[in-house]
């Protein structure tokens, strides 16, 4: 009797299970086995935030296929007819033999299975500084089903009234809204000097100012030393300050890729700390195939290593492992970073390289920010939506894209990514074929009108200046060199304005342009941008050489107005 093609994949979370299901779609022939250290598997990870909010009501829900059948091992035997080992931990990889020890981690038996391929989707952990008190009670981490059960019972409890986020990242942001949903006090701590750190700083301070403005504290700049115990039982989280109490503490400051038992094994660990693969997510073993959050993929814009760890890379990896092992051909080339999150009522996302990445990168690069409205500007329902675009100058390319704000960014982002992916010129974005109807954009697109911007910038027509240089050279005094111009209307300018302003209404500016000194650098700002450009048409005419618009103007300004 011929010998079944035996796979064995060793991880059962994301990329683990959809090896195996399409394993077996492809080769109905196959042993497949999956090997799954935690009781529960097949789990929505990217739901847990929203489990400990009540937006997802049941833990089942994030167990469940679109149709409502858990996924667990009796659902993948019947359905899949796949073997699936929960509670049993990969002990070892022996290579040479093709096969795996493992431990029943409810009797302790350990024992040998065999394999022709073996896929690895070991999946990564949450990271726990190594500071003193990281281990009391009540001090958590957010990755697996037990975390969110854990914190979810604390807050509809009402036994934590004020928690400390440690970390200021997406998983950070998506708990702070979930926290002060259920009416808990919330302090997040980043130890960089601004949250969320993909993004470059202006579109983060955006970010933070509204999460401030939603109640959550945040401390930028900021180190947690020590937990200790306080008075009442409490928690006190010791920064070079003073000491902030509370009644949890939540680390949310990234994961790390489990890969010791690949190392162990004699696998290639690549500059990023997780399991090189190549284009086929093969290993450095042509039989051993790895994917998910162990793995590094290539940054399709840089062509370097990364480590990018998201539920929707690590699916459309799993389906690449599966056709290869089973004969196929087929690739996965990378990713160029896309990623997206819900921020209270904010959407915050990125793709592709952010302006100071592509500075250190070598690229002599060009950005603009761009808000207005995510619909026509007169249709009901419009948001606003505040983009910041980056493309390389010497050629056009378009290099990245950050959004944020109430309107849909996620379909910029993707259209984004797509361009981002293709190569594309930001002369090619300004002309694509975009959908359009006054209830989902304008007559031209905000990613149309934000690669317009830079062409014009490109070309010398607009000059613009970001609000952290002149937020700086403001600071600096340096005000009495430059003529900071306010053209909106009178009821605008007095609801409030940036310091040390020039008003004159842009329908006036034509008339009153001789008032203006041509010996001094003239900055003009607006609303959203678009006035202060023309306004800076208008002296430029008017024989001002140098003329400049502040890129985003007030809908993009992210420090405080006078009035």
């Amino acid at each position: 009797m011929t010998q079944p093609f035996r796979v064995v994949v060793i991880g059962g979370v994301a990329a683990g299970p959809k090896i195996a299901s399409k394993v077996r779609r492809l080769r109905p022939d196959a042993e497949v086995t999956v090997i799954e250290k935690s009781e529960v598997i097949s789990y929505a990870g990217c739901g847990l935030p929203y489990y400990i909010a009540g937006v997802v009501r049941e833990q089942k829900e994030l167990l469940a296929t679109p149709a409502g059948a858990v996924r667990d091992p009796a659902f993948f035997l019947n359905v899949k007819n796949v073997m699936v080992h929960n509670r049993t931990e990969a002990l070892e990889i022996d290579r040479k033999n093709k096969r795996v020890r493992v431990r029943s981690l409810a009797d302790g038996q350990e024992r040998w299975i065999e394999y022709d391929k073996l896929a690895l989707a070991t999946g990564a952990r949450a990271n726990r500084p190594r500071i003193p008190g990281a281990d009391l009670p009540n001090v958590f981490t957010l990755k697996t089903v037990a975390d969110a059960e854990a914190l979810k019972q604390l807050v509809e409890q009402k036994k934590a009234a004020d928690i400390v986020i440690v970390g200021g990242g997406l998983i950070g942001l998506e708990l702070a809204e979930a926290f002060v949903g259920k009416g808990v006090g919330v302090t997040m701590i980043e130890m960089l000097d601004q949250i969320l750190a993909p993004l470059d700083r202006e579109m983060a301070l955006l970010v933070e100012k509204y999460v401030a403005q939603k109640g959550v504290r945040v401390l930028t700049g900021t180190t947690a030393s020590a937990i200790e115990r306080g008075e009442n039982d409490r928690l006190q989280v010791i920064l070079a300050g003073a000491p902030i109490p509370c009644d949890a503490v939540v680390f949310a400051v990234g994961i790390r890729p489990n890969v010791e038992l690949a190392q162990a094994a004699g696998l290639e660990i690549g500059p990023t700390g997780a399991i090189r693969v190549d284009d086929h997510l093969r290993t450095s073993d042509p039989d051993l195939y790895a994917a998910g959050d162990c793995v590094e993929v290539v940054n399709l814009v840089t062509g370097k290593p990364a480590y990018v760890p998201l539920g929707s890379t690590s699916n459309k990896q799993g389906r690449v492992v599966a056709v290869n092992l089973c004969g196929g051909d087929e690739r996965f080339p990378g990713v160029v970073g896309s990623t997206v999150c819900k921020v209270f009522d904010y959407t915050v996302g990125w793709t592709g390289l952010s302006e100071g990445e592509a500075r250190k990168l070598g690229y002599d690069a060009v950005s603009c920010l761009v808000p207005g409205p995510d619909k026509a500007h007169y249709f009901p329902g419009k948001k606003m939506l505040m983009l910041k675009l980056v493309a390389d100058r010497a050629t056009g390319r378009l290099l990245g894209l950050q959004a944020i704000g109430p309107g849909d960014a996620a379909k910029r982002l993707d259209v984004a990514a797509t361009a981002i992916t293709a190569g594309m010129t930001v002369d090619e974005v300004s002309q694509l074929d975009l959908t359009y109807a006054p209830p989902y954009s304008g007559a031209l697109d905000n990613l149309i009108t934000a690669a317009n911007v830079t062409k014009n910038k490109i070309a010398g027509h607009m000059d613009g200046l970001s609000p952290l240089e002149l937020a700086r050279r403001l600071d600096a005094g340096e005000y009495e060199d430059m003529v900071l111009l306010d053209v909106r209307t009178p009821g605008e300018f007095e609801s409030g304005h940036l310091r040390h302003a020039v008003h004159i209404p842009l329908g006036a500016l034509r008339q009153r342009a001789g008032e203006l000194p041509r010996n001094k650098e003239i900055i003009v700002y607006c609303g959203s941008s678009l006035r202060a450009y023309e306004g800076a048409l208008i002296l430029r005419a008017a024989g001002c050489e140098h003329v400049k618009v502040l890129d985003g103007s007030i809908a993009m300004w992210p420090y405080g107005l006078v009035k």
